[in-house]
């Protein structure tokens, strides 16, 4: 979050030419207003689902107190010193930031899953670099980080795209600068000139990028330059805003002000953002600066409470997030009450460290002398930083791994009389695994590289082509998660029985004429895409379909509520129709989803229990009756031409499901089957589609 600006702000001389110079009190309480809103949103209080704008606040903030400096040395020596501007950057940004990434991996360490110190171990890293807005955005779009917790440095994200903002906007500066000497024209027109060429490009993409990769585009820093622009034209108009008449000032001031409270009370997480929706909150905060700037902003702002709490703003927001995330970890979840105590005892921590680190660095007669000797200190607060996320990842327990050649799974189950396979062990631990947990939920088919399975929004079905491309026979692999998670085993199949495969997967949705019972919005694009397969296939006319599903519940179209029945008629009517077009269908039954597993996962249980793996086994019954396989069995019952492929047996004993079997950790994410153990049974799977 953009903070860094406080001690510039506070001795800063911030007015406009002609107007009396000196600290501006109002800028401390707009941070202070900005803060709370933050704190209160994380600590849960839904009055404030809006709280998030204030992000957004500070961006503004920021871009105007580092430009007014710019600008003001500028004007007073006629350049930029580069070095300068960078070693006053490290001095305020840098100590409280190492100081805060140590205390992270250490929290992380203390409180967070095993499976997850290498995911924020390299968060750790990419905050100390700045960069670790992209490395969110990233995840933020991988279908298959979804059962990622919150990291512990993830709200460093806005601070990497600030100072990725004074990378690139010093430089444009000193072009301007430049440009000013060769023509003469006048130094802030020049300036509003170069500034105009970086944000209108920003906003017209953070509005296309927010439509369309809105996850994404919440983090990368091309989304957001235009809002740290705004405060950077205020800053450049300065010499304008002492002009405003009193009357005028005063209604900018308390306007902004009430923009920004209806925001923080009105919008929510639905809001499509940033896109045009932050010109909101951004102009807002402009307003409310500009009244400031001849003294008239609203009294309130100023008040003394309001400007200590400004000035703490930067530290107290680096603390509140990793202590949040202590106690969420801790206390298996948290709620407003909690989460509000949790903020407010960040404030010990945050005065503690302004105070016995921040400060004594900052003004530190040794770094005021040599700017150099501030750029080496803050390259060796980086590395703090840094070495604490590696040590993170090194610490990650782990088992040997299964030597190529060597891996068994599946393949240590023998057959019985009935052609069901028994010979599970389930034991307290192994001398080897694979994968390892740590690495479990990147276990995957190759599907997901391939992007073989279309999004939930999407209404149009694609095809992936695996198999014998020159086989004579055609079939398609149709559903959700839990179908794809099978697809390079049935490519292996699929080329030695003479298959052509076509995959055509959507995230969340099996084939079947209903709308699944999911959280959040009715998943009416489920039955709209299935609609749309149903019809291509049945102009396909392949050789046979095979299909699977995790739901085992749709919303029933009279009563609007979750049922089992519904899903089982709308499987039905899907099979019904490819069957009626002479298609073959099986469907392989759902495998066992494991209930009631310690630590939120298999394979995050299995890390946490390397010596007490039964601990991480759980009751057959249970999760059968859990997966879609009973929806799926009715739904085959009612179309008898559909063949039903079981693998219960090849998951659990009679009684329960241990997580390792034949030295292959069986679960990834949720209840999916690593890849690994999904073609050990290429063998058996043959067998039983034959």
């Amino acid at each position: 979050m953009t903070l860094t600006a406080s001690t510039e702000s506070r001795r800063a001389r911030m007015a406009a030419p002609g107007a009396h110079p000196g600290f501006r009190p109002d800028i401390e309480g707009l941070r202070a207003v900005a803060i709370g809103l933050v704190l209160l949103y994380h600590a849960g209080w839904g009055i404030v689902s809006g709280g998030f704008i204030g992000v957004d606040v500070f961006f503004v903030l920021s871009g105007f107190l580092i430009t007014g400096l710019l600008i003001r040395e500028v004007e007073r020596t006629g350049r930029i010193s580069l070095k300068e501007f960078y070693a006053r950057r490290a001095k305020r940004l840098l100590p409280a930031a190492a100081l805060v990434l140590a205390v992270s991996a250490l929290v992380t360490w203390l409180t967070g899953s095993v499976v997850e110190w290498a995911t924020f171990g390299g968060d750790i890293v990419a905050a100390a670099i700045y960069l670790v807005n992209w490395r969110l955005a990233e995840r933020s779009v991988d279908y298959l980080a979804e059962g990622t917790s919150q990291s512990p440095v993830q709200h460093f994200w806005s601070l990497a795209v600030e100072e990725q903002f004074y990378i690139v906007w010093p430089l444009v500066l000193l072009a301007v600068v430049l440009i000013v000497r060769r023509t003469g024209i006048r130094l802030r027109p020049a300036m509003a000139t170069g500034l105009a060429l970086v944000a209108i490009p920003s906003l017209v993409w953070s509005v296309v990028a927010t439509a369309n990769l809105p996850a994404e585009a919440f983090f990368v820093t091309t989304t957001r330059l235009w809002e740290l622009a705004i405060g950077a034209f205020v800053a450049v108009g300065a010499p304008l805003w002492a002009k405003v008449p009193v009357l005028a000032a005063r209604i900018l001031g308390w306007a902004g002000m009430a923009v920004i409270a209806a925001c923080a009370l009105v919008l929510d997480e639905t809001a499509a953002w940033p896109g045009s929706l932050a010109l909101l909150p951004t102009l807002a905060t402009a307003a409310v600066v500009v009244s400031g700037s001849n003294g008239h902003a609203p009294r309130l702002l100023s008040a003394r409470g309001m400007v200590w709490i400004g000035g703490l703003s930067y530290s107290l927001y680096l603390w509140h997030w990793p202590l949040l995330i202590g106690a969420t970890n801790l206390l298996g979840g948290i709620d407003a009450i909690t989460g509000t105590l949790v903020v407010i005892g960040a404030i010990l921590p945050a005065w503690l460290s302004l105070r016995l680190v921040e400060n004594p660095i900052r003004r530190a007669p040794a770094l005021a002398r040599s700017a150099g000797r501030t750029l080496v200190m803050g390259l060796v607060l980086t590395l703090v930083g840094v070495l604490a996320g590696f040590a993170l990842v090194r610490g990650v327990p782990q088992v040997e791994t299964v030597a190529e050649g060597e891996v068994q799974g599946a393949a240590v189950l023998r057959q019985d009389g009935d052609g069901s396979r028994s010979g599970i062990e389930i034991t307290d631990s192994v001398e080897a695994m694979t994968p390892q947990p740590v690495a479990a939920v990147d276990d995957v088919p190759s599907a997901y590289d391939r992007g073989c399975q279309v999004s939930q929004d999407a209404v149009v079905p694609d095809y992936c082509e695996y198999g014998d491309p020159e086989g004579g026979r055609l079939v398609v692999l149709a559903g959700d998660s839990k179908a794809l998670q099978w697809v390079d085993a049935l490519d292996r199949i699929a080329k030695d029985e003479g298959w052509r495969l076509l995959v055509a997967t959507k995230s969340s949705c099996g084939l079947y004429d209903a709308i699944p019972a999911t959280e959040g919005p009715a998943y009416e694009a489920c039955q709209q895409y299935n609609t749309a397969l149903l019809g291509e296939l049945v102009e396909m006319k392949p050789a046979a379909v095979i299909v699977s599903q995790r739901h085992s519940l749709a919303i029933d179209p009279v009563t609007g509520e979750p049922s089992r029945q519904a899903m089982v008629e709308g499987t039905a009517r899907a099979w019904k129709t490819l069957v009626g077009a002479g298609i073959e269908v099986t469907t392989i039954l759902d495998n066992p989803v494991p209930v009631g597993v310690a630590g939120g996962g298999v394979y995050k249980c299995v890390a946490e229990n390397l010596d007490t793996l039964t601990a991480c086994s759980f009751d057959r019954a249970e999760a059968v009756e859990s997966s879609g396989a009973p929806a799926q069995k009715a739904a085959a019952a009612r179309v008898p031409e559909v063949k039903a492929v079981t693998v219960v047996d090849l998951f659990c004993d009679e009684k329960r499901c241990p997580a390792v079997i034949g030295n292959v950790l069986v679960y990834r994410q949720g209840s999916h089957v690593t890849n690994t153990y999904a073609l050990s049974a290429v063998p058996i799977l043959r067998e039983r589609l034959r």
